[in-house]
């Protein structure tokens, strides 16, 4: 089995599942997933995870994403991007003082709509697969938070712009888009969108699928493999003793009192577990209740 985090540029068309079906093919690997999905329409960083390190998927969630995305503004689609069914298109003259101004509105924590082609679930059903059979039905406004929003580019004549976003997990940046325009009282759309950086990982350690084919036919692909523990820097550092480190790795709960944490112990808090001699061995959880380390998730065994 191999295990590792491979980051890849994700290309427009492509599922993140077609993604995965590539590299199952070149690594001969049947355990391969990814975290975070991307549209077909966007682009950019997509985490594999390989083997045993499927596990750590889970835990991915809570890191912070960034994007650079495409707007056009005075046009409307059921899809809110411009894939789809065209709803409105108007022309459009709007200042970028004005653009700017109606950003700060949609910074800090906020509460979207999930759009109807979405893979949110209601009653059972994906909200995508009633969309495609024109039914609509009501959705609960969820709370995302969004770090950081900049307008990069903007063309007061066409109403074309680009936005940089930093943000939760969760966040519809398509949504986003609809959103900053009917704030406007044009509409706007998405037309394109680069995840930029997710799960501590940026463009800068991706690779394309072009690129894993090359690496894959002479050999070199398991190479560019990162270990498991960098997405997880989210996480604060435990260290074990010797002894703390058998006891962990054969099932048993050290007492929290002796562990080395890098913050402050709470209940419930999770950490990434590393042994005496600085091996990462999984994440532990903090029973401060019953004054023991818990075992999470293992990614070493003894």
């Amino acid at each position: 089995m191999k295990n590792g985090v491979l980051v890849i540029d994700k290309p427009a068309e492509y599922t993140s599942f077609d993604v995965v079906a590539v590299l199952r093919k070149l690594l001969s690997e049947r355990h391969i997933g990814h975290s975070g999905t991307l549209d077909p329409m966007a682009t950019g960083v997509l985490v594999v995870l390989l083997g045993r390190d499927t596990k750590a998927i889970p835990y991915l969630e809570n890191s912070g994403k960034r994007y650079r995305a495409g707007f056009r503004l005075g046009m409307e689609t059921d899809t809110q991007d411009s894939t789809g069914t065209v709803l409105k298109n108007e022309p459009c003259v709007l200042r970028r003082e004005a653009v700017e101004a109606a950003l700060g509105a949609f910074c800090g924590e906020i509460e979207q709509i999930p759009p109807m082609y979405s893979a949110v679930f209601a009653d059972g059903r994906r909200l995508y697969d009633l969309a495609r059979k024109g039914i609509v039905v009501e959705r609960k406004p969820r709370k995302v938070t969004v770090y950081s929003l900049r307008l990069i580019a903007f063309e007061e004549e066409t109403g074309q712009g680009e936005l940089l976003i930093e943000c939760s997990k969760g966040t519809y940046i398509r949504t986003l888009c609809a959103d900053l325009g009917a704030a406007l009282g044009v509409g706007a759309v998405m037309t394109s969108l680069r995840r930029e950086e997710t799960s501590f990982c940026d463009l800068s350690m991706a690779i394309t699928l072009d690129q894993a084919r090359a690496l894959a036919s002479s050999g070199e692909l398991e190479a560019r493999l990162f270990p498991v523990e960098r997405l997880l820097l989210g996480y604060p550092e435990a260290r074990l003793t010797k002894k703390q480190t058998y006891r962990f790795l054969t099932g048993n709960f050290p007492p929290l009192s002796g562990i080395s944490l890098e913050k402050p112990a709470h209940e419930g808090m999770l950490c990434r577990v590393y042994s005496d001699r600085g091996e990462f061995l999984g994440l532990g959880r903090c029973d401060v209740e019953k004054g023991r380390f818990a075992i999470e998730k293992l990614f070493q065994y003894y």
